[in-house]
């Protein structure tokens, strides 16, 4: 059970089908199969969502309920699904010139949130694709980092049908609305507006012909000339348009540009960040290809410096437990797991899925508890996380709990959309379990959940 290096610890290969009642064409001629990969990376998310959350506050949105999702998809563009949910694309991230720019976006994607854009008649539609997406991506593991795309293909294939990305496309009128809501939120936050301008004309509004980069946001975010327009005017009266965004932003954003490009283009990035280099950024860049490359002989001394220098930085630590458990040494990756655990405080859900993962690795009876400790904390707030649930089934089964086992099973299938499972497991945990215990409760409402499920689909 590998689990692949902590950018790709989610992938979903999608069949998407376009239902006659949405798109107003037979189902038949409708189907098509397109491919959406989900990237995971817990200080990206956390960095995006820290500076971030100024805008979510003026939108009264309470900043820790806003997920944020990688798209590994080279297209500018960004969208939301499924209520709170904005799903960033990777040729987004990586080509904004800097942190207004991406601020920007993200204050039009959460005017369309507070605005109420997605309550509307596809947003049953929308929440069944955020759920099926975000169950099967944490449910699927390996494949990517092994050069297998079939392994990770074999989990998908589960007859998840999913809303294309284009039925998330809003109206002229609703883009408008978003960019008023996103302007007034940074305007309140105290931000300077010149970021969603300069997006904006970088898409190039003016212009007749889409690039392939363009493209993608230009299709889901229709542009006018009179968009631009009220934003440039907007701009121009602002109190705050040429306040400067925090430089330590920058940084922090020029870092996880350097490791999503490591990630996709380790080569790419050997050659960007030179060894003459001596930058923090350029450092971790290298670091992180040589860790995409497998090559621990020069991936660890530059991690083991980035640590030295901010040795309170807990993403730092989890980088080295990462480059310990995916090179066979999972005995070394829980020190530094620990640690990363420890600096992490409340945000280290996803890092203590990984500590648990190196502890279970050692396949030591002894260490079950300490694994289940942490993946129990973590399912409070990554209890969508299939992975998170195959590994709680592991530590039980060490234990030699069955009755345990067998409904931590039913959440790993109930996650992965694969009701039948669910409801097989579950059913079975009921007989294990002492009735009225905490599992066997939980194992009744996923019996019943995935009944009801079955009868809607009829």
């Amino acid at each position: 059970m590998r689990k692949p290096s902590r950018l790709v610890s989610v992938i979903a290969i999608v069949v998407v089908m376009i239902a006659s009642v949405v798109s107003g064409v037979s189902p038949a001629g409708a189907q098509r199969r397109q491919e959406l990969q989900l990237l995971s990376d817990a200080e990206t998310e956390h960095i995006i969502r820290n500076m971030a959350r100024p805008i979510f506050q003026a939108a009264g949105i309470d900043p820790e309920a806003v997920n944020i999702v990688l798209v590994n998809d080279p297209t500018l563009n960004a969208f939301v699904a499924g209520g709170q949910n904005i799903f960033l694309h990777t040729g987004l991230l990586l080509s904004v010139d800097d942190v207004g720019q991406l601020l920007g976006v993200i204050a039009h994607e959460t005017g369309h949130i507070a605005g109420g854009h997605l309550v509307r008649g596809q947003e049953a539609m929308e929440n069944a694709f955020l759920s099926s997406l975000l169950g099967m991506g944490l449910g699927i593991v390996g494949g990517v980092a092994a050069g297998n795309a079939g392994a990770g293909a074999a989990g998908a294939m589960l007859g998840q049908h999913l809303a294309e990305r284009n039925l998330l496309s809003f109206s002229r009128s609703q883009e408008a609305s978003a960019d008023q809501a996103g302007l007034s939120f940074m305007e309140q936050a105290g931000l300077s507006s010149r970021g969603m301008l300069a997006f904006l004309e970088k898409l190039g509004a003016d212009e007749p012909v889409l690039t392939d980069r363009d493209a993608g946001y230009r299709r889901t975010h229709p542009l006018t000339r009179e968009r631009v327009d009220a934003v440039r005017s907007f701009v121009q009266r602002s109190r705050y348009s040429d306040r400067p965004v925090p430089a330590v932003w920058n940084e922090d954003y020029r870092r996880i540009q350097a490791k999503l490009y490591a990630y996709l283009n380790p080569t790419g990035a050997l050659a960007r960040y030179k060894p003459e280099d001596r930058s923090f950024v350029a450092r971790y860049g290298r670091a992180y290809a040589y860790f995409r490359r497998g090559d621990v002989k020069q991936a660890l001394p530059l991690v083991d410096g980035l640590i030295a220098e901010e040795p309170r930085n807990a993403f730092m630590h989890e980088m080295k437990g990462d480059l310990m458990l995916q090179t066979g040494r999972a005995a070394d990756a829980v020190a530094p797991y620990r640690k990363a655990v420890e600096l992490a405080g409340s945000e280290a859900g996803t890092i203590r899925v990984s500590l648990a993962h190196a502890l279970l690795e050692q396949h030591d009876p002894r260490l079950a508890d300490e694994a289940l400790k942490n993946l129990q904390i973590a399912a409070k707030t990554k209890a969508q996380s299939a992975f998170l649930w195959r590994l709680s089934a592991q530590a039980w089964s060490m234990k030699g709990d069955a009755g345990m086992t067998a409904y931590t099973t039913a959440e790993e299938a109930l996650a992965r959309g694969d009701l039948p499972m669910a409801k097989a497991q579950a059913e079975r945990a009921e007989k294990l379990l002492p009735a009225g215990s905490p599992g066997w409760l939980r194992a009744q409402d996923i019996r019943g959940q995935t009944g009801r499920a079955g009868r809607d689909r009829e």
